[in-house]
This record gives C-alpha cells, sequence and structure tokens, in this order.
C-alpha cells in the first residue's frame, strides 16, 4: 500500500503557493501530481494542517444502539427472519446497510439467522425410528 508522501514535501508546496506560485508550477517543481497540491491546500485551508488521515484499520461497526436493539429485538419475535428482512427494516428505520453486513453482525453478537428449514426438520427426525 502506498504510504503518504512527508510533511517536508507537503509544507514546502503550501508555502511555494502561498508565496504566489501556481498549482502546476509547485507540482512540477516538487515532482507530485497537482491533484496532491489541491488537496493539501485545501486540508490546510479546512483543517490549519496538511498532516495526512490516518489510513487503513478497520471500518467501524454501523449497527448499534437502536439499530442493534432493533435487529435484535426482531430475532426474539421471529427467530427465523431473513438476512435481506432485517436489513430492509434497518433501511425503514434509517439505516442503509447491506445484508452481508447484517449477517457479519449477527455473527459477532452469536446470533443465527435463517435456516434451511427442510435440513433443519430432517435435522429433527433424523434419530427417529420411520
Amino acid at each position: 500500500m502506498a504510504r503518504p508522501l512527508s510533511m517536508d514535501i507537503r509544507q514546502r508546496a503550501i508555502t511555494r503557493l502561498a508565496s504566489g506560485e501556481t498549482v502546476r508550477e509547485v507540482a512540477a517543481a516538487l515532482e507530485v501530481a497537482p491533484s496532491s497540491v489541491v488537496k493539501w491546500s485545501a486540508r490546510h485551508r479546512q483543517h490549519g494542517s496538511v498532516a495526512p488521515e490516518r489510513m487503513g484499520g478497520r471500518r467501524p461497526v454501523l449497527i448499534t444502539g437502536k439499530y442493534r436493539d432493533l435487529v435484535l429485538g426482531a430475532i426474539a419475535k421471529k427467530s427465523h427472519t431473513t438476512l435481506r428482512e432485517l436489513a430492509g427494516l434497518l433501511q425503514e428505520a434509517g439505516l442503509h446497510i447491506h445484508y452481508v453486513n447484517v449477517g457479519r453482525f449477527l455473527k459477532r453478537e452469536n446470533q443465527s439467522y435463517k435456516k434451511n428449514v427442510v435440513r433443519l426438520r430432517a435435522r429433527k427426525t433424523k434419530g427417529r425410528a420411520p
């Protein structure tokens, strides 16, 4: 994965821009893309610093608080609810999320979601004599 360019280059770019050079002139002098200079400049205006944001890491869990309670409540009422139904329920509540992420949430919560009904019946009757 690419690393952010050094703070030295970023600071020099901002200094050159402040002295009146154009974005393309600064980019050519520092051998960076003009788009990088534009982004650094915007970042400097917004945050007062050109320091890069943190890279990588895990995405935060989206199903928390009231959404977590909503999903767990729906499973408590109807244990054979599908992931797509739960995603639809969340969408109605205002959280637009893919059903795969609902499955990941349920796995983290050690909850079950809809299984194949035929397989469940077969498992129940497997031990019985015909």
